[in-house]
């Protein structure tokens, strides 16, 4: 079970957009996430490539902590605002929310499923 502090550092290190070195840091080595109910991606290094390549079509990738993160015991839930700047100049920022609901097993994230509206992906 993760301590209040495990988690603030977690949220501190995605904040400051190091996203690859979180999953790399803070998951565990057979952890899987899934979007939306989607099929799981299974093992650390597939979600930090996944991640990676995600990343790279943007210019940058601004993240905000919207609420302070809930934790109950090995379940944690975080309410995330990401904004995507393109690499076009011309075209707009999109932001979207979402709320990662997490399992923890000690101080590694084991499961992670996403809930997000979609729609916002394509304002």
């Amino acid at each position: 079970m993760p301590t209040r502090e495990t988690v603030d550092a977690f949220v501190a290190q995605v904040v400051s957009g190091d996203h690859v070195g979180a999953i790399r840091d803070w998951y565990a080595e057979d952890a899987w996430m899934q979007e939306n109910q989607a099929p799981p991606r299974v093992g650390r290094a597939l979600l930090m490539e996944h991640e990676a390549n995600a990343l790279s079509r943007s210019a940058r990738v601004d993240t905000e902590l919207l609420a302070p993160p809930v934790v109950n015991g090995d379940r944690v839930v975080i309410r995330w605002r990401f904004t995507f700047v393109p690499k076009d100049a011309n075209a707009s920022p999109i932001s979207m929310e979402e709320l990662a609901w997490q399992t923890w097993s000690g101080d590694k994230i084991a499961t992670e499923t996403f809930f997000y509206d979609p729609k916002q992906i394509g304002r």
